[in-house]
This record gives structure tokens, C-alpha cells and sequence, in this order.
């Protein structure tokens, strides 16, 4: 997962990471100007299923944790899709971040896979080592950002377009905050000393992915509600049930009336479910999967991601002996991100606002990095330079602003948008 990049050179400099030339497809947004991945899929049409193909999948959780859950649910799909059967698939849980991740993938290889996937950015440098040692293995490392760098051909990043449907399920919470301030329901703790209405949020690590998803969610409750702030408190874990419900209960504490989440448990709603029924106001929007099972009152929603639709063009492609694009990554075009059912306790006409964003946003008309919507620094910014995930200058200069917004993973799949834009707090 992408690691935070280095420190802003300007109150006007975005810190942005940039492509380069690459022998295959290395598109990461619906553009048919230069192919995107769903016309890749199109063009791909898979065989029967080889009797002898095999998918090696190596993750970093188990069903037990949202965001490998997600992926598990997807590759499954994206196998049947494909007629693969469930011998076809070689499966490792709980892998670490670590050589272990190697040894996995090379145990892959050696039962067989052609298709060897991992699904942490944690993975990506042992997966990539593995693809340098067997070029004839096509190997994706989900959420990674070397691929293109690499020059592998037989090396892939993939990650969706999650930074919208964030936005979409932030305007969720900002119809809910209206609705709160509208009938009265907030207190004076459930504002800061600037007149804003608080908003918090549990993430697990300051890196790029984690800063454009909560800006993102950010934005969308921005939209409804001009006057508020998020507290955004670290676990340093992507999984860890007590650290998220604690640091929730935290910010709760401090006044939030809605707590939003890129972390992978159910300890940060089951904190607002338990604060809701003792009679505070407080709402959840989760990730991965709904949360009304653990939060039925709380819970308003989640951002999620349907892998199936990366899985089964990936499947397809190598099934077929195509080339898997460099990095992939699409979002509501393609269906590859959404937010979950609505809970009780959503606004009245929360249905007919997602829809309305939801539809823009496939228009085209609707762009969550907008930069008439948010300043750094009381500034407007309107420039980028190109760093790689360490802070050091290594393409050619790219601008990834234009036509008045930021274009969010158009240069590689990772999220790359790490600006800390005013009325945004980092706890830790």
C-alpha cells in the first residue's frame, strides 16, 4: 500500500507520481484515447477453460477481515466467470508483509499458476522479485505502484477508483449532518472553536491511498455542508478491531458526529452503534462491507469495491495469452466501486443524491479532486511535480491537474493525491 509521499515544496506543489513509456498497456482510467482496461477486456475473449491453468492468490488477511474479504469474494466470482474450478486456485492467508510473501509466490509457481496475485502493497516487493525470476508467470501486485518503473512485462498493479465512491458516501454523511443541524440535534461539543461542525475519521497509516479516500469523503460531506472539520486519528494497523473501536470512541469523545473509516474492521461502528444506543449523537459510514449487521442503528453506509470486475478482466486476459495492462484502475464506469445499502437511519432523499453523484460521476460532470473545492494552506493549487513513493524526483515532469481537477489515478493505478488540504487535521 502506497507509502506517504514526501513533504510538499510549496503551498501550490502537489505531490504526484507520473508514467512513463511502457511496451503494454499501462492505462489506469477509462480512456479511450489510450485503451482502457474494460476495452482490453472486450477485445480478450477467453477460451474454454484450460483444464491446466491455475491463479495463485496470496493475502495479507483471511474472510475474517473486510478488505481481503472483498477480494476473496471477487477473485471467487471472477473464477467462475472464467469456468475455473476451485482446484484451479491456489490460496494463502495471513501472509506477512514480508519474505514469507516471496516464498508464497514462489510455491504458486511451482504448483502451477500462470497467475499469481497478491493483494497488498506490503507484497509488491516480493512479488515483484518473483516476477523478475520467472518471466514466463504473469504476477499482480494489487494496491502497488512499481509496476510501471519495473519495466516487467510480466509485472502488474491494479487498484479501483475507491477516492469516488468515498465521495459518494461522504455526501451520505453530509445529508445526515444536515439533517442533525437542521432539527436541532447538535451541541455545542459537536463543534470546534471556528464554528465547524466536527466529523472524525479512523485511518490505518498516512500514506497516499488513506489521504485521498478520507479527502475524498471529506469532499463529498463538504458538499452538503460547508462548515465542517475531520479529525483523522491513525491505528498504524489496517486491521486491529480494539485500536479502531478505541481511537472511534476517541473522537467521539471529542464531539464527532460522524466516523468514517480506512481501516478493515468493525470496531469503529460498533463504537458508534454503542455510543448511539447510550444516547449520543453519532453515525458510521464504514469500508469494505456493510456494517448494519454490527451497527443497525449507526450505520449509514460504506464505501466498497467490487474486485470481481479487476479479477475477471485479469483472469480473462492471461486465460486468453493477452497482456495484463501495466496498471489498471476504473471505478463507477465499470462498476468496480460503490457504496453499500442505506441504513434506517440515512436523511430523507439520501437515495436520490447518491444517484444524482453517482450518475455525474460516470458523466464525467462531477470530479472529486475539483480544486475550486478545497485550498492548502488558504491557497488554490494548480501545479504538480512527479515524485516516486520515497519523495525522490524520477520521471519526467507531469502535470496532474487539468481541466480544473486533480486526475486521480490516471498516471499509475495507486492513489497518488496525498495533499493535506485545510479544514483536515492529522490526530497523529
Amino acid at each position: 500500500m502506497k507509502k506517504l509521499i514526501a513533504l510538499l515544496l510549496s503551498a501550490v506543489m502537489v505531490l504526484s507520481l507520473a508514467a512513463c513509456s511502457s511496451s503494454k498497456p499501462s492505462t489506469t482510467t477509462p480512456d479511450n484515447s489510450q485503451g482502457s482496461s474494460s476495452t482490453s477486456t472486450d477485445n480478450n475473449t477467453a477460451p474454454a477453460a484450460d483444464s491446466n491453468f491455475k491463479v495463485g492468490v496470496v493475502l495479507v488477511g483471511d474472510e475474517n477481515e473486510g478488505y481481503t474479504y472483498a477480494h476473496i469474494d471477487g477473485i471467487k466470482k471472477a473464477a467462475a466467470a472464467n469456468g475455473l474450478k476451485d482446484d484451479q486456485i491456489v490460496w494463502f492467508y495471513s501472509i506477512g508483509e514480508d519474505e514469507t510473501c516471496y516464498d508464497k509466490c514462489i510455491d504458486c509457481v511451482e504448483q502451477g499458476c500462470k497467475l499469481v496475485i497478491t493483494n497488498s502493497y506490503g507484497h509488491q516487493t516480493y512479488c515483484e522479485q518473483a516476477a523478475k525470476e520467472n518471466p514466463n508467470v504473469q504476477f499482480v501486485a494489487m494496491t502497488g505502484d512499481t509496476a510501471l518503473k519495473s519495466g516487467l512485462s510480466n509485472f502488474s498493479n491494479a487498484f479501483n477508483q475507491t477516492y469516488q465512491s468515498r465521495y459518494v458516501s461522504g455526501i451520505v454523511a453530509g445529508l445526515k449532518v444536515k439533517e442533525l443541524l437542521d432539527n436541532g440535534k447538535l451541541s455545542d461539543k459537536n463543534y470546534d472553536a471556528n464554528g465547524n461542525i466536527k466529523i472524525g475519521y479512523v485511518g490505518a497509516y498516512p500514506y497516499a491511498e488513506v489521504v485521498s479516500g478520507y479527502t475524498g469523503f471529506y469532499l463529498g460531506i463538504k458538499s452538503i455542508v460547508p462548515n465542517v472539520a475531520m479529525e483523522v486519528s491513525y491505528t498504524n494497523s489496517w486491521f486491529d478491531i480494539t485500536a479502531e473501536q478505541t481511537t472511534a470512541e476517541m473522537l467521539i469523545a471529542d464531539g464527532c458526529v460522524i466516523i468514517g473509516q480506512h481501516a478493515d474492521s468493525t470496531g469503529a461502528p460498533t463504537a458508534c452503534e454503542n455510543a448511539n444506543k447510550a444516547g449520543t449523537v453519532v453515525y458510521s459510514v464504514g469500508y469494505n462491507v456493510d456494517m448494519l449487521s454490527v451497527a443497525p442503528t449507526a450505520a449509514l453506509t460504506s464505501s466498497t469495491n467490487d474486485w470481481s470486475v479487476y479479477y475477471n478482466y485479469a483472469i480473462k486476459t492471461a486465460l486468453a495469452g493477452g497482456d495484463i495492462a501495466t496498471d489498471w484502475s476504473e471505478g463507477y464506469e465499470t462498476g468496480a466501486v460503490g457504496i453499500t445499502t442505506l441504513g434506517s437511519s440515512c436523511a430523507a432523499g439520501t437515495k436520490e443524491a447518491v444517484d444524482k453523484a453517482e450518475a455525474d460521476i460516470k458523466a464525467g460532470t462531477l470530479h472529486v479532486f475539483d480544486i475550486n473545492t478545497f485550498t492548502v494552506g488558504g491557497q488554490k493549487i494548480t501545479s504538480t511535480f512527479c515524485f516516486d513513493s520515497d519523495g525522490d524526483f524520477v520521471y519526467d515532469q507531469v502535470e496532474a491537474i487539468k481541466d480544473g481537477y486533480y486526475d486521480e489515478s490516471k498516471y499509475i493505478s495507486a492513489p497518488s493525491f496525498s495533499l493535506r488540504i485545510d479544514g483536515i487535521t492529522e490526530m497523529n
